[in-house]
Parts: structure tokens; sequence; C-alpha cells
């Protein structure tokens, strides 16, 4: 592909995504790779290279542009060589006119902007909610030989791995892990012969690392309303050897009846959220975010944490975990907990990352070096 030839897929790949987040269509990755499937003419070094033109403006624009094009024209404002590859020829976009208004850059949208301030995320908290994220692993085999791999303070089977490490080479050594998200199961503190209720549980990458700390002893739950998130964990268990994990399956709005008779240790409530602490992997996601939506997350989030408070036993614990940073999934949600449960409490918290925040702890990726979580340790009356 020619550098104008690069341009105009990017371009075309970016009216895609647009449209998707207006309307609620697959993630940007998902159509990369759709959109390459039907192009195999394109080198390895063609698609990194427009993929990469992609996430720089999606990274650089708050705002969802008008078009593609006007997100490129962004880029190619403060980038002469970008600006030479709208150059009309047969595979590349139309020549810039006189007065084509780009794309305005920005963080994020002017309401999330507000929303984040207002939940104590200064400027540079905010600009490191989409630099780009480190790729972490969590060792399956603690004698793994990872030699190009880095550990991570605080956790010990932990490891980050350079850009662009061949994943699927890990395959029964490491599973895909941010380190937030190992450090936030932390607060669990499952140990053996524990019975432990992963509510939210989805591919099962937080029902794993609690087996690690029950030492493949006691009784995981892993609970969800998605069969097909739900249906990775059982392959993904064998292959770490994990033999404690039960799977089931929920009925939306029957939750309850059918963990009646479930009385554990620790409910853990990995809870649906904005996901503005993984937009560092997922940036358009701030473009798919409206209040709206902010608003159905909440209700949810109290929703399912009802439900799983119905599940610990007396004296047991619920832990309360979103990838999100803003106040209204986090501190403020667990503050509206402690008041409709009397008698429950929160519990301090010490983690290898994070600060604290309302009754809970919050790892942000500019502090932290993680992806963002608030996560918070809620002990149930005897």
């Amino acid at each position: 592909m020619t550098p104008a030839a690069r341009t105009q897929a990017a371009i075309e790949l970016l009216d895609a995504i647009i449209l998707a987040a207006r309307e609620g269509g697959a993630a940007a990755d998902t159509l990369i790779a759709r959109y390459f499937a039907q192009r195999r003419y394109a080198g390895s070094k063609d698609r990194r290279a427009v993929r990469d033109l992609v996430y720089a403006a999606i990274r650089a624009l708050g705002e969802v542009p008008a078009s593609g094009r006007a997100a490129l024209l962004a880029l190619a404002t403060d980038d002469a060589a970008l600006a030479a590859t709208f150059d009309g020829s047969s595979h590349g976009p139309a020549p810039i006119a006189a007065g084509e208004v780009p794309a305005a850059a920005g963080l994020h949208p002017r309401w999330l902007v507000d929303a984040l301030a207002a939940s104590g995320l200064d400027a540079v908290e905010q600009a490191a909610l989409i630099d780009r994220a480190p790729l972490d692993v969590r060792l399956v085999d603690p004698a793994a030989d990872l030699p190009d791999a880095a550990p991570i303070s605080g956790l010990p089977h932990a490891r980050r791995l350079p850009a662009g490490a061949d994943v699927a080479a890990l395959a029964g050594q490491a599973e895909v892990q941010d380190a937030g998200s190992q450090a936030v199961t932390l607060a669990a503190a499952a140990a053996p012969g524990m019975t432990v209720l992963d509510l939210c549980a989805g591919a099962g990458g937080k029902s794993l690392a609690l087996a690690a700390q029950m030492a493949g002893k006691g009784r995981i739950i892993a609970a969800d309303i998605d069969r097909a998130r739900l249906s990775r964990l059982a392959p993904r268990a064998e292959r770490a050897g994990v033999s404690i994990i039960e799977t089931r399956l929920l009925d939306p709005g029957h939750e309850r009846a059918a963990l009646a008779d479930v009385a554990a240790d620790v409910v853990f409530v990995d809870a649906p959220c904005s996901g503005t602490g993984t937009w560092r992997r997922n940036p358009e996601a701030r473009w798919r975010l409206t209040p709206q939506r902010l608003d159905r997350f909440v209700a949810a989030q109290r929703n399912v944490m009802g439900i799983g408070a119905a599940c610990v036993r007396p004296g047991g614990a619920l832990v309360y975990v979103v990838c999100s940073l803003l106040d209204a999934e986090g501190a403020a949600q667990v503050d509206a907990f402690l008041s409709a449960f009397p008698g429950w409490v929160a519990e301090p918290l010490s983690l290898p990352f994070g600060r604290a925040r309302g009754s809970g702890l919050r790892l942000t990726p500019a502090h932290d070096g993680t992806d963002g979580f608030f996560v918070a340790r809620l002990r149930a009356p005897c």
C-alpha cells in the first residue's frame, strides 16, 4: 500500500468506528480485524501503519468527529507528511480543500471531562487515561521462564512484557491480566478452603486469580448472565490446571433464585461499568458513553450488589470492583450500599497499588501505571 492508500484505509476504518460508536456497533479492534480480513493484499507493515493512524486519531479527539476524514485532517494539521498523502491519487484521499475544517482536538467529551474532574482527576490523570497500555500477565506456572518479562512490585506472579510480545506463545504459562486487575483481586483475601462466589465472572480471569490465592482448595462459583463469555472459562481453567471452579449461568432478573443455595465466605462483584479505567485499551469507548448510559450502569451496579449481599454468609465479605474512575460508580456507590444495608461496614484495604477514595481504594494509570479501578471490601454483620 502507498502512504496515500494507508491514509484512505484509516479514513474508511474511522468512518466505521464513528458509526459504531453512535449506534452501539462493534468495537474498533473488531472492525479493524474485519476490514483487513477482506483485504488480504495488505501486508503486516501496512496493517500496523493503518492501525496506528486510526488509534492516533481516536486518542487525539475527545468528541466524536463528524467523519473519518475530519479525524485524519486533525492529525494532518501538525503532520506535513500525513497532509501530503491527501494527494487525490487513485487509492488515496482527495486533496485538502481550502477552508476544510478538521475535527477539534481534545481529551474526552466535555461532559466526561467535567465528571472526571468532579471525581478528583486532574488534567494529568485525565491525559493518562488514553495513553497506550502495557502488556501484563499473571503467571499460571510460577516457575515459568519469561526472559523478556519484568517483575511487578507487590505482585509475585505478575510480569510486564514488551510491547508486541507473542501472547499466544504463553499458553499454559501465563494469562493476560492487567496488574491492576490482579491487585484488586487481592482484596478478596481468598484462602484455601473458602467458598467464593465470583458474581460477574465473565470469561473468568478473576476466578482463576482467586483460585491461585486459594491454592486450588475450596470452592469457587463463577456466575454470569453471558453464556458466551462464561463458556470460555472452562477451557482456560483446564489449561491452568484449576479444578475448583464451577460455572453457573444466570437468568437475568432471576439471579437471586439461582443463587439461593449460596452462602459464601466472599462474594466478589466485578460489576458492569462504564470502563473509564480501560480507555488506554479501548479509547473509542469514551465516544460511546453518555450520561444516560452511565445512569444505567449505576442502576445495574446497585442491583448486583444487592444480589451479592444476599449470598454472603453472616460475617462474610463482599468485594466490590469497577474498572471505572467516576465516583458515581465507585465511592458514591459504596456509600449508597452502606446506607441501604445497616450493619455492613467498609474495611480498610492495603494493596500493592491505589490511594484512598471514599470507603475504598482507587487505582489510576497516572499514579499506579495500571488500568483504572475502584475497589472496596464490605463486611456483613454476624
